[in-house]
């Protein structure tokens, strides 16, 4: 199983900052990319920031200039500097994760890995005016 935990959610005033934190726990065999999204009340939810293995980045547009999203990968960790905030920045953030895991508390090579597509349980940002 892999399972990931999001903190640093809150409540700000706009213009203010943030910074979200992801870990990924579990039997990891390897983490690929990583995605924060978020959730507002009556939307769907949309990509915010994602990155790679490699660390390489990409933005919504709303949010270039603003947020940093970056990786620890020693820690199975990830994070979203969230600057100059916006009320419409207000939502719930779920952190992403596309993993291969293993089965059991260790690593056995003749077993199969098992691919993951694991998503934290949120954590409420609300930016005031």
């Amino acid at each position: 199983q892999v399972q990931l935990v999001e903190s640093g959610g809150g409540l700000v005033q706009a213009g203010g900052s943030l910074r979200l934190s992801c870990v990924v726990s579990g039997s990891i065999f390897s983490i690929n990319a990583m995605g924060w999204y978020r959730q507002a009340p009556g939307k769907q939810r949309e990509l915010v920031a994602a990155i790679t293995s490699s660390g390489g980045t990409n933005y919504a547009d709303s949010v270039k200039g603003r947020f940093t999203m970056s990786r620890d990968n020693p820690k199975n960790a990830v994070n979203l500097q969230m600057n100059s905030l916006k009320p419409e920045d207000t939502g719930v953030y779920y952190c992403n994760a596309d993993a291969l895991g293993y089965s059991g508390t260790y690593y056995d090579p003749s077993t199969p890995l098992k691919k993951y597509d694991a998503w934290g349980q949120g954590t409420q940002v609300t930016v005031s005016s």
